[in-house]
């Protein structure tokens, strides 16, 4: 088997789901009633999540200014058999305690065979983008930096072999995000969960210069925007009828528009710093997009406001990286990729995941990878991207 026992397992995509009192613990006492915090359906309730249905009663739901919204786990169901899986846990019961508490998230993490997580939000969406909605400015940014403090001082610091340092900004104020950027930087924050594309949520694309002082931060304290599929609230369904199951097997895609739209965009030519890594996206897709971009670019370039020199290829090997769960296509076309560019993900506590299970998967899918390749993908590729040394 390839995945021997000093190689460790390094995860950049998981998932927490806040405790109750993640928000009214840390905010002061005048917003304590309109901030976040759960309360109990009573089956009137219609959820603001998006989907607009109505709440079921006996569910646990997040209220915020007033608004109820049900995706209390958003898709929480780690330990639950194909059998089992669905969309929603309906109240914490209905979670193992990995799923929100850090002690017993290690102890799962230990029965996965997994060392150490990046995790993302799960109530504030994955990129904090749930705060731009919040009609108090005000609100909105305390809320951005509770759960910032929140990871920091129950996650990170009780286990910090265990869980790389991430935060997320309140992006829809560039002032803000500098200095939330900043402060977080003094603590070793490592990621910044930032949204894959930011015109969904009415803001400047990556082709203004609208960014360029916080990517200039992002530079300046080397932090790496993760990019996680769906943080922008664009997700591909072809049809109103279509399956759910449509969206998940084309999370790929996702992805393939972010890579694409940087590669395109003056970002990295103003930015030589600057990292992204691409989550829950595969990496199949990657050498097919590589070779198409370098197509456009040497057909096209001439009469677009593309730049003429720096090919695309060289810049996905400097800025991008990826990760996948289960990826055989992408694993054996690894050096069209760059194995250096590629990392492991367990997607802990969703559908998705693999626990407890991960390091017996992970050993079967690189059974054929030589060992020094298998050590850079399930390891070292993610310590050496997110300044995370063994201790």
């Amino acid at each position: 088997m390839p995945l021997t026992d000093d190689m460790q397992l390094i995860s950049v995509d998981d998932h927490l789901i806040e405790r109750p009192e993640v928000w009214s613990t840390r905010l002061p006492k005048k917003h304590q009633e309109n901030g976040p915090r759960i309360v109990e359906a009573t089956g009137e309730e219609m959820d603001q999540y998006g989907f607009g249905q109505r709440v079921p009663k006996g569910s646990q739901v997040w209220q915020l200014e007033g608004l109820v919204y049900a995706q209390l786990g958003l898709n929480a169901v780690a330990g639950k058999s194909r059998e089992e899986l669905g969309t929603e846990p309906l109240r914490f019961d209905d979670m193992i305690p990995g799923c929100y508490d850090p002690a017993a998230r290690v102890v799962d993490m230990d029965i996965d065979g997994v060392q150490a997580e990046l995790l993302f939000p799960s109530f504030p969406k994955f990129a904090g983008t749930m705060f731009q909605n919040v009609k108090d400015p005000e609100l909105a940014l305390l809320c951005t930096k509770a759960w910032n403090d929140y990871v920091h001082e129950e996650w990170v610091t009780p286990y910090p072999d265990r869980f790389i340092p991430v935060g997320i900004l309140p992006y829809w104020d560039v002032e803000a995000s500098i200095a939330e950027l900043r402060r977080l930087a003094t603590r070793g924050v490592r990621a910044i969960s930032f949204p894959e594309n930011p015109v969904p949520l009415g803001h400047p694309s990556f082709h203004t210069d609208h960014w360029d002082r916080l990517f200039d931060v992002f530079e300046e304290v080397d932090a790496v925007a993760t990019m996680h599929f769906g943080t922008s609230g664009q997700v591909k369904l072809t049809a109103p009828e279509a399956p759910m199951a449509v969206m998940s097997a084309l999370m790929g895609t996702n992805s393939m528009y972010t890579v694409c739209d940087l590669l395109f965009s003056p970002v990295f030519h103003r930015h030589p710093g600057f990292k992204v890594a691409v989550a829950e996206g595969g990496i199949g897709w990657m050498p097919w997009l590589l070779e198409r971009v370098e197509y456009t670019w040497e057909r096209h370039r001439f009469y677009q406001n593309i730049h003429q020199t720096v090919r695309p290829a060289e810049l996905f090997e400097k800025h991008i990286w990826g990760c996948f769960i289960t990826d055989h296509y992408g694993v054996e076309n690894r050096h069209k990729i760059g194995v250096h560019k590629i990392t492991w993900e367990a997607d802990y506590p969703h559908s998705d995941s693999y626990w407890p299970n991960s390091r017996k998967i992970v050993s079967e899918m690189l059974h054929d990878v030589p060992d020094d390749e298998v050590r850079q993908i399930v390891e070292t590729n993610a310590r050496e991207l997110y300044r995370f040394p063994r201790r």
